[in-house]
């Protein structure tokens, strides 16, 4: 009935406060809700889909003759960050967050980290990316000191100017990173954050790279790959898993390369899974408080979306989701703990379906199990059955 499912991850485009908000600070977000009422965007093919049915959205009407099966899922793991929420779209559950270090990382792990690199740190506190440069860039440059800096996610950051810092020394400081935070001290994900430019005027580049812990267990990308089933990545999706599960890969760096990069593995991937995130709604536009530029992008993949869908055979199931919300509206430039939209699409539906309330995001990798008769993670409930095929 299916022989290859493309998974695509719009970073960060949340559908509504999850029910446990408050717990993370997040009480009132709702990053599509608020990016269509500020803006108005208007995304009618995924409209067509039934992104209107999901929740209200100002300037996208509900469609009761949707084309797709929609719904929204709820989170069941701890926490909010990239690594949490792709995990769990994989099938793995993470009952305890990833550590956050709102005061800076104690003097144990820089210690260590300034031992193996050679050189000293600036920074260690929490800080948006495109402030923490423009404050402490020109030291950096003077210096050589790589800057280091948190957020309230997970993460270990390292920011450095990519004349005086080359890539492949900066991915080289990050692969120590990741080797000194164990345990206490197990951040979701090591981020390298190259820039260029001079003084009043630095820009990040598009050399990011992440560098996640490994899964504790295998995903459902492990379960396809070692039952001969091709899992192509396309994004930050290899780091996110560390490379477990993956056989062919595209590391593009921003949405319009990724959806090239989909629309080529649409032509060579014959069999399993395309797994594509498209990141730029979070980098670029949700952690700045950018709705705007949300909106555009938002805007830019439902112009694509068309292409995409001409290349789905009756055999191939679209699946469109997100990992967690980041409203560009609120105060925060964090992420936030939301519903995900769940979009599902095959060229045979005789008509739209609504999914519910998916009660976690593994939902999804307990459907593509089912598809490809391989064994599931013991997360989630597949909702093959209830596709109008």
């Amino acid at each position: 009935m299916v022989n290859r499912v493309l998974l695509i991850v719009l970073d960060s485009v949340g559908a509504g406060e999850a029910p446990d908000a408050d717990k993370y600070g997040d009480v009132g977000s709702n990053t599509l809700g608020h990016v269509c009422d500020v803006t108005g965007v208007k995304l009618p093919n995924l409209g067509k889909l039934g992104l209107g049915n999901i929740l209200p959205l100002k300037s996208v009407e509900a469609d009761k003759s949707a084309v797709g099966a929609y719904g929204k899922m709820q989170e069941h793991s701890a926490g909010k960050d990239t690594t949490t929420g792709h995990w769990e779209i994989a099938g793995l559950w993470i009952d305890k967050a990833f550590p956050t270090f709102p005061n800076g990382f104690p003097d144990e792990v820089i210690n260590k980290f300034e031992e193996r690199i050679g050189r000293k740190v600036i920074g260690n506190k929490p800080a948006s990316g495109t402030e923490i440069i423009e404050e402490l860039g020109e030291e950096h440059v003077k210096t050589g000191y790589p800057i280091v800096y948190t957020s309230a996610d997970s993460v270990f950051q390292i920011a450095a100017h990519e004349g005086v810092i080359p890539l492949n020394e900066l991915y080289e400081m990050c692969e120590i990173a990741r080797e000194i935070l164990k345990g206490d001290y197990a951040v979701g994900r090591v981020i390298a954050r190259p820039f260029v430019g001079e003084a009043g005027n630095f820009v990040r580049t598009e050399n990011r790279r992440d560098f996640s812990l490994k899964p504790f267990s295998p995903t459902i990308l492990d379960k396809l790959k070692d039952a001969g089933h091709e899992v192509f990545a396309i994004g930050k999706i290899e780091d996110i898993f560390a490379g477990c599960g993956i056989t062919g890969k595209d590391h593009s760096t921003n949405n319009k390369d990724g959806i090239i990069a989909t629309l080529k593995a649409l032509d060579k991937v014959k069999n399993g899974l395309i797994f594509t995130n498209l990141v730029d709604f979070d980098m670029l536009y949700g952690h700045r408080n950018n709705p705007q530029g949300y909106a555009d992008a938002l805007r830019y993949f439902d112009d694509q979306l068309p292409e995409i869908m001409s290349k789905l055979k009756d055999d191939d199931l679209l699946i469109i989701t997100a990992d967690h919300g980041n409203d560009p509206t609120t105060a925060s430039t964090d992420h936030s703990r939301e519903y995900v939209p769940l979009l599902v699409y095959n060229r045979r539906f005789t008509n739209g379906k609504d999914l519910g309330v998916r009660k976690t995001f593994s939902d999804i990798a307990a459907t593509i199990a089912e598809i490809f008769n391989v064994e599931g993670t013991g997360h989630g409930t597949s909702f093959l059955s209830e596709l109008p095929f």
